[in-house]
């Protein structure tokens, strides 16, 4: 699947050229918040700000919507400019959005307002917020949209169970185009859950390459990409393959390891057992923070990378098992890239990112 356009919205700011410039620079110290179940004490979190994206005609038909869909309505219509392309037959166009925990801060509210004041009282609005397919449903109705549309929830391999569906809706000729991407967002229930089962990052450092023991620091975003067999002179690169469970074999040799590791397991040391000290390796989870479905992210830096042939260092260095890192940026050519999750079973799922061929360059 050839990518025509990418769109990206994280604590790094909106829009590609934020995340590109974040991968230059490298880690920040994420901001801080106050949570309940902290006393007296703050807690880093890496938090999209929407203060700045103030378009009208893009949020009119949204303006009840929560920060979910606001925020995957951003990354929708950033990919839409990205490449190019957005007079095209919007009935030509598919949508599907992965996500984790999909609107859980809008259903807490929803059973809260149960609990207060009784299912009578309950807003019609939260209620129809907090189904998870609202999301696609006001990218449909922001972008104007009128292809099929499909939500897609799984905690670990959300998005690569979507780029599965999309290669099969573009090889069914159910549209011509797939605008595909995940949606997250903090709340104070997921943070209670990541700080009580794991190890907050006291200091707002994830360490990627500890493994073991392993530091969260919540992250919330949104991250779509607009595939179709197609080419185009915009072609950022493509979709080379996705494997989930492991068993196949990969397209060939790669150029770089991107791996997922950003402190949601406990132990992460089968990531190590999945590298080879012949092909370096990276790690971009301390730029946008530990987000379940922050393989879109991390896919968003690969491609990044092959479209740019530049090699982002990691943000956060520390080596403690000797791996072959990418300590510094620099340019070089990069041909294939492997970018690798695992759930807390042990099974992984794997993207290849390729450069686009030379009939696109």
């Amino acid at each position: 699947m050839n990518i025509l356009g990418m769109g990206v919205i994280s604590a790094c700011g909106r829009g590609v050229d934020y995340f590109e410039k974040a991968l230059n620079e490298g880690w920040k110290k994420p901001s801080e918040i106050e949570v309940p179940h902290l006393k007296n004490r703050k807690s880093p979190v890496y938090q999209v700000d929407l203060k700045d994206v103030s378009e009208k005609n893009l949020f009119k038909k949204m303006r009840r919507s929560d920060k979910l869909s606001k925020m995957a309505v951003v990354a929708a219509s950033e990919a839409f400019r990205n490449s190019g392309l957005e007079n095209m037959d919007k009935r030509t166009v598919g949508i599907i959005v992965a996500t984790a925990f999909g609107a859980h801060v809008t259903t807490f509210n929803l059973l809260d307002d149960i609990l207060d004041h009784g299912e009578a009282e309950v807003s019609p609005t939260v209620f129809s917020n907090s189904v998870h397919n609202a999301v696609a449903s006001y990218i449909s109705s922001a972008l104007g949209i009128r292809g099929p549309s499909l939500t897609v929830t799984q905690f670990y391999f959300s998005f690569h169970y979507a780029l599965q569906l999309s290669r099969l809706w573009l090889d069914e000729e159910r549209c011509d185009y797939v605008l595909v991407g995940v949606a997250e967002q903090y709340g104070e229930v997921l943070r209670y859950i990541y700080d009580t089962k794991l190890t907050m990052a006291g200091d707002g450092i994830i360490r990627p390459f500890n493994f073991k023991p392993t530091y969260q620091i919540p992250g919330e975003g949104a991250a779509f990409f607009l595939v179709s067999k197609r080419n185009s002179d915009n072609v950022l690169c493509k979709f080379e393959n996705i494997l989930i469970g492991g068993g196949a074999e990969g397209p060939g040799p790669v150029d770089l390891d991107i791996i997922d590791t950003d402190g949601i397991l406990a132990d992460e040391s089968v990531y190590e057992r999945s590298l080879s000290k012949d092909v370096p390796v990276a790690a971009y989870s301390p730029v946008f923070g530990s987000v379940m479905t922050g393989s879109a992210f991390n896919c968003a830096a690969g491609m990044l990378m092959l479209k740019n042939q530049i090699r982002y260092g990691n943000p956060v260095k520390d080596n403690p098992h000797g791996l072959n890192i990418l300590n510094d940026t620099r340019n070089g050519p990069v041909e294939l890239i492997r970018c690798i999750r695992y759930n807390c079973y042990g099974s992984n799922a794997v993207i290849y990112l390729r450069k686009k061929s030379l009939a696109n360059d």
